[in-house]
């Protein structure tokens, strides 16, 4: 078939090799830039033009390659035996072991704690709310208005507004997940009301079903909700599927979706209770530990992970705070442990902003879960509203407005917009749908996509527009399956289904990849294992993802039955009338005169089963098809 010749180049022999340990940036590496390398290279003070305040700095000309030590002018200068190239200069040199860490660490990839930085910052992040003014003038909405006055500052012009088609295919996958229907990008194109796309979005957000089930991806990433896996045959996990689902459908107010969490009845416990382990593990990974992890991470945007085992080496939290968290739901005396050994110290419940209200350790943890779940959702703390309005920004453009989402100490690109956004939440009673609308009804949202930078962001990031979004797995194998007619039958997510509401085309009647369990090819695409809270996915294509989508077993046979069901359904179409379908499916447009040719050639003459197969590959292979634009 087309396929098997047409693996652009990336099959190849792998030798067996021994595996090195895996190096940990915030223990290994930190420490020896630190006191072996920041004095000359950080902060300011950068000796022969070379930084390595980030990662992005590091990449720049060439100075560390990731993969390839040897093609590293790090790696090169620490282990120069000319005492003039050598560095660090003027000191002894790096011992055999740091040498041999850096190495691994460049070979491995150059693993870099996301938001971490040498610099020094005087920014510290707000905690209470802030209701910025808005500009004088300029575009009626207000968060165009902010941005506005953000170009100007930049001395920036706003990206041109997107086409009906391109607007229609994005609001689709952004908030159902789902691509439109042939009818509906034609009842769009036809329709010449000023206010359509406000009703599309509304339309869409009023799918109920739809919505819930594409944001089920969301919440079940970032709650590290799952149907299998670790700890569920044995009890020592449990889901919070049936709550989460509903909740969705229901548009459960945020402040409230949280307290259910914290303070959880039986069907919604599951996230605070995390995995019990089998087995010994390290002293910073039981369940307490986990849930003061999560807690923080998930609606404050604040690692604790270091400081779960010792004062963190990457930002100012200390091993007290994630402790004094974790005791409050603590059925025992928690004692600290410092890098797996006993400190003879007790832990006494606490929360992380101690200036918006105490915990009573001396109550029940019922009690402890209750006065945490109002000190997290209460008006006062912005930084609760502030970390799930970035986040839902940079699900709808691809970028967070504090980047990355989980490290909400950094500085915003806008703080006005922020703090709007955070604002406008509360003030809308933390609806999120409210949220989702005001965002996707600007002109920001309805920009065309920025081109990709040729520097990986870092500090100096300036907002340009929407960026360029890869399909989920799920969203991926949604698109499939509807285009194919290959859903799976049955949902292994334990909820009972409603009907689908009676205005919803057939085409979109069926099971959704967030409902099942993860096949190979969805974990190749990125969806996760969800032992761990996953707030953003790899947005670039691995190896093994291109060879998944090029060579794959699962793929190649959920075209050939897809082609069956096709051929059956349309058994005296025409060639010409097969590909516009396709195209007009996958891509919401009619092919080209050039695609029309290279496409009959795919189908033969008569069409082929194996032709057909071949042409639904090239179309779902093509960028337009797997990219949000």
């Amino acid at each position: 078939m087309f396929r098997a010749g047409a693996c652009l180049g990336l099959l190849f022999l792998v030798a067996p090799v021994r595996a090195e340990p895996k190096v940990d940036f915030a223990h290994d590496i930190v420490p020896i830039l630190r006191t072996r390398c920041a004095a000359c290279h950080t902060n300011g003070k950068y000796k022969g033009s070379f930084s390595l305040d980030s990662r992005a700095e590091v990449l720049k000309k060439r100075a560390a390659v990731p993969g390839n030590s040897g093609a590293s002018t790090l790696y090169k200068r620490i282990t120069s035996s000319d005492p003039e190239e050598r560095m660090p200069s003027k000191a002894e040199p790096l011992t055999a072991r740091q040498i041999a860490l850096l190495k691994a660490w460049i070979d491995q990839g150059l693993t870099w704690e996301e938001g971490f930085s040498f610099k020094a910052t005087a920014y510290v992040a707000p905690l209470k709310p802030r209701r910025p003014t808005l500009p004088p003038g300029g575009p009626e909405h207000p968060i165009d208005r902010i941005l506005a006055a953000y170009d100007a500052t930049q001395k920036l012009t706003a990206p041109a507004a997107l086409d009906d088609v391109a607007f229609l295919r994005r609001i689709y996958l952004d908030v159902i997940g789902l691509l439109p229907t042939p009818a509906e990008v034609d009842g769009f194109l036809k329709d010449t009301s000023a206010d359509k796309r406000t009703r599309v979005v509304r339309d869409l957000l009023d799918d109920k079903r739809a919505y819930a089930e594409h944001w089920l991806t969301f919440w079940n990433d970032l709650l590290r909700n799952d149907y299998a896996g670790t700890g569920y045959i044995d009890g020592g996990r449990t889901q919070i599927t049936a709550w989460l689902y509903q909740s969705l459908l229901d548009n459960k107010p945020y402040d409230r979706f949280v307290r259910e969490l914290i303070n959880p009845e039986r069907e919604s416990e599951g996230f605070i209770k995390g995995i019990k382990w089998r087995g010994n593990v390290n002293a910073s990974q039981v369940q307490e530990l986990q849930f003061a992890q999560n807690v923080a991470q998930v609606f404050f945007g604040v690692n604790l992970k270091c400081a779960s085992c010792h004062d963190s080496f990457i930002d100012s939290w200390k091993l007290a705070d994630a402790y004094s968290l974790a005791a409050v739901v603590a059925d025992r005396t928690l004692e600290l442990y410092r890098c797996d050994k006993p400190t003879g110290k007790k832990a006494s419940a606490r929360f992380l902003f101690p200036e918006l209200g105490d915990i009573d350790a001396g109550q029940p943890k019922a009690k402890r879960l209750e006065q945490l779940a109002g000190l997290v959702t209460q008006p006062d703390n912005g930084r609760f509203t502030r970390t799930i309005a970035n986040r839902v920004w940079q699900r709808l453009f691809g970028h967070g407005i504090v980047h990355p989402v989980d490290v909400m100490a950094n500085r915003p690109w806008s703080d006005d917009l922020l703090d709007y956004l955070a604002v406008y939440l509360a003030d809308q009673k933390f609806d999120l749908k409210k949220l989702i609308e005001h965002i996707v009804t600007s002109r920001a949202y309805q920009a065309q996509a920025a081109p990709i930078p040729k520097e990986p962001a870092g500090e100096d990031y300036v907002f340009r527009g929407p960026e360029l979004k890869r399909l989920t797995a799920e969203q991926f194998m949604d698109a499939i399956w509807m285009l194919t007619k290959t859903a799976p039958a049955k949902a292994v997510a334990p909820i009972r289904l409603p009907d689908f509401a009676a205005n919803v085309p057939a085409e979109r009647r069926f099971l959704r990849a967030a409902l099942v369990n993860a096949d190979a090819l969805q974990r190749s695409l990125g969806r996760p294992n969800r032992e761990q809270v996953v707030t953003t996915r790899p947005d670039q294509l691995s190896t093994l993802q291109a060879l998944d989508l090029s060579n794959g077993q699962i793929l190649a046979d959920t075209l050939a039955r897809g082609t069956a069901n096709l051929m059956k359904a349309n058994p005296n179409a025409t060639a010409e009338s097969l590909i516009e379908d396709i195209y007009l499916r996958a891509l919401c447009r009619r092919p080209s005169s050039d695609e029309t040719a290279a496409a009959r050639e795919l189908l033969g003459a008569p069409v082929t089963a194996d032709g057909l197969a071949d042409l639904l590959w090239a179309v779902v292979m093509l960028p337009e098809f797997q990219l949000v634009r």
